[in-house]
């Protein structure tokens, strides 16, 4: 276990989680504001293991977490935590049958807390505008707007948020 909240915990992925993996990663819906776009079972399978890879390469500032809920550890997403040139950015991901319960606030609030561990001064996140859901999440947890521009990827209008720790 990395961390956990009072309904989830934040472990590192591992073999066993392809198909709810797959389910998240091919899904449109879940996809719609991330770049990458839907991918196959193979690639899924492909990307998964070299998520897996990652936590054992040194200096490795990459990490993508499963988050689950602890009373059935049913996979539900996934947590990222990465480098993006300077800056420390947090994601997360939820399959979207459990859209509407919290989870994105919940998650967002515990991650902070494991942020400030680990001894990060800040964290950043990305939200494309029609996002609004997310959006509301890192306003309510004191973000800070510090950007608006069109992405070079997905090539919508994209808010930067940042909090310092």
């Amino acid at each position: 276990m990395i961390f956990e909240t009072e309904r989830l915990l934040i472990r590192k992925l591992k073999s066993s989680d392809l198909n709810e993996f797959h389910k998240l990663e091919s899904n449109p819906n879940v996809l719609k504001y991330a770049d990458g776009g839907v991918k196959s079972y193979l690639e899924n399978e492909k990307e998964l293991k070299g998520l897996i890879a990652k936590y054992t390469q040194r200096d490795n500032d990459f990490w993508i977490y499963a988050i689950e809920r602890k009373f059935d550890s049913q996979f539900v997403g996934t947590l990222a935590l990465v480098k993006d040139n300077l800056d420390d950015e947090i994601g997360y991901r939820f399959l979207e049958k459990y859209w509407g319960n919290g989870y994105g606030f919940e998650i967002c609030k515990a991650t902070i807390v494991y942020c400030k561990q680990l001894g990060l001064k800040k964290i950043v996140g990305y939200v494309v505008d029609k996002n609004i859901a997310s959006a509301k999440i890192l306003e309510k947890l004191k973000f800070k707007v510090v950007k608006k521009f069109v992405s070079d990827d997905i090539h919508l209008p994209e808010t930067k948020y940042e909090l310092e720790l």
